[in-house]
């Protein structure tokens, strides 16, 4: 057979596996593989009761999408939401963030240990004390750069001199308070050592290999990405950046981002369990990495304020993506743990075809019931 024979058919293969995959195929470049839940080992029947619970529970659900040994087994979205559909981040950004860091380190372009005040000598306070200029990166990282309560900024317009200026009460690396101008004076560190915004920075290394193609992040008057907040993506997207955190850091056979970077910026490197933050719930307060949150379950997360969340399960190797408009984060959790995570098995399962459609006529339908919220970050 001819060479040009075999690509057409490996083409016209690939389209009908496309296809195939129904309401789950969308407009994202490189999409994740498809599978039925049963081949991977989850039940398509506790999908259902998951999804049916979030529905009930959660004011309101925007989507969700499940990968079990990175195979996207179930997927939905609350209408007026879309597949190709991008969708803020908020807070989920910062995990973004953290990579990047983790990536010009890798180059060579920064260390952990950098102190803060490196960066901005036109940005500091005339007397900085000394806890500032203690202050390093890692400390920025690890939301312990030493403040007692979290500077008031514009989300339109905050700037690092509003960083520097805000009173270090604590010695850094020794109190948690969690920190959104902190991140955003991180990804200016980014700037500073590359000379490219974070979005510019992440996109060649980042956003290209995994099929984000087109990745919105607004930037400040300084030039700065914000960092801290304001990315968007599809929902597909959120779970590949799950995945590839998943699989250590590599993508396709390629190590995209230093395995070490991945332990480090997911395992627990301070404790966060007396932070204001810790009234959120039980999974405010298993520890922080490095713009990574540790969870109950033996998980990790990067989330946004009101329901954004890249959830992380490596006993299960299985991410769980999630956007929503919601008041109680915890709660949204509560439903994954009770629901979705007993539907994790250790082998496949016999193909159940029925509880497969019904699922699939289940996510069809779905349509969101906003219920008002406060705006956060």
């Amino acid at each position: 057979m001819k060479r040009n024979s075999v690509r057409s058919i490996r083409l016209l293969l690939i389209i009908a596996a496309v296809l195939a995959a129904g309401p789950f195929a969308h407009a994202v470049n490189m999409p994740l593989p498809r599978s039925t839940p049963e081949s991977q080992g989850v039940s398509s029947q506790q999908i259902e009761e998951y999804v049916e619970t979030a529905d009930k529970q959660i004011n309101t659900m925007h989507s969700f999408m499940v990968v079990r040994h990175g195979q996207v087994v179930a997927a939905g979205w609350w209408k007026p939401e879309a597949a190709d559909k991008p969708h803020v981040c908020w807070s989920l950004s910062k995990s973004f963030t953290s990579t990047a860091v983790g990536l010009a380190i890798e180059e060579g372009k920064l260390s952990l240990d950098d102190p803060v005040l490196k960066f901005f000598p036109n940005d500091a306070p005339a007397d900085p004390s000394d806890n500032l200029k203690a202050m390093k990166l890692r400390d920025l990282l690890t939301m312990t750069g030493g403040h007692d309560t979290e500077a008031k900024f514009s989300l339109d317009a905050p700037t690092v001199r509003t960083f520097l200026e805000h009173p270090v009460l604590h010695a850094p690396g020794t109190h948690f308070q969690y920190n959104t101008l902190g991140t955003y004076t991180v990804s200016a560190i980014v700037t500073k050592a590359t000379g490219q915004t974070t979005l510019e920075y992440l996109k060649p290394r980042l956003f290209d290999p995994l099929g984000i193609d087109h990745p919105e992040w607004g930037s400040s008057a300084e030039g700065y990405s914000f960092g801290g907040y304001g990315l968007k993506i599809c929902t597909e997207e959120i779970a590949k950046f799950g995945q590839l955190y998943l699989q250590k850091g590599k993508w396709n056979g390629k190590q995209l981002i230093p395995e070490k970077w991945v332990e480090m910026a997911t395992s627990r490197q301070v404790p966060n369990d007396e932070a204001p933050s810790a009234k959120g719930g039980p999974d405010w307060q298993q520890g922080y990495g490095f713009q990574f949150w540790r969870c109950t379950h033996n998980a990790f997360r990067g989330d946004g304020a009101a329901g954004q969340f890249c959830i992380v399960l490596p006993d299960q190797d299985a991410v769980i993506a999630i956007t929503a408009q919601t008041g109680n984060m915890q709660a949204e959790l509560n439903v994954v743990w009770d629901k979705l995570l007993p539907a994790f098995h250790d082998a496949p399962l016999p193909e159940d075809a029925a509880g497969q459609e019904k699922l699939k006529q289940m996510v069809e339908g779905l349509e969101a019931h906003p219920a008002a919220v406060k705006k956060g970050n």
